[in-house]
């Protein structure tokens, strides 16, 4: 039996050709983050759910959102505040039962959104105070609310504006 040998210089550039070809399939499933990609990516963490407010009177200084935000990740995060046009200052609020008086009280530090949790905002609990309306909050609208996270950074919603009175949203827009 005669045996031919292979060329040796062929097996090189087969080689170099494989290990190429494999280093670009590689790259081109690349799952890590792009340093360039937008917050919202971040952000994806954070479901908010269920956004609603209630309609204010003519010349009320302050109105209040609800909502409930889920967080998805593995870390926790905190709700640090938010902005909108039709209010000076978005904060976030808890009620208080002292000596049989409710109060409300500013939570500087954020609300705490555990991981893999999720937190209700809702009347006589945690929520958004909208302080300093510019104009009243009229039923049937809907008011774009930037939400700002410790960790997830700004996460935009509507409220779905409900009458006097609503104990929660009929249509509420998710963000």
């Amino acid at each position: 039996m005669t045996v031919i040998p292979r060329c040796p210089q062929r097996q090189p550039k087969a080689a170099i050709a494989a290990a190429l070809a494999l280093a670009l399939t590689l790259s081109a499933c690349d799952t890590a983050p792009d340093a360039d990609a937008p917050a919202e990516a971040t952000a994806s963490r954070i479901a908010v759910e269920r956004a609603w407010s209630r309609e204010t009177a003519p010349g009320q200084g302050v109105g209040g959102a609800f909502l409930t935000i889920v967080n998805r990740g593995s870390a926790p995060d905190r709700l640090m505040g938010g902005a909108t046009a039709i209010a000076e200052d978005v904060q976030i609020h808890t009620v208080d039962m002292t000596n049989g008086v409710m109060r409300m009280r500013h939570l500087a530090e954020g609300l705490e959104i555990p991981a893999g949790g999720t937190v209700t905002l809702e009347p006589g609990s945690y929520h958004i105070m909208l302080m300093d309306l510019q104009r009243p909050l009229t039923r049937g609208d809907t008011v774009p609310l930037t939400l700002e996270f410790e960790k997830a950074g700004s996460v935009d919603v509507e409220l779905a504006v409900q009458p006097v009175g609503a104990a929660g949203p009929e249509e509420a827009h998710h963000g």
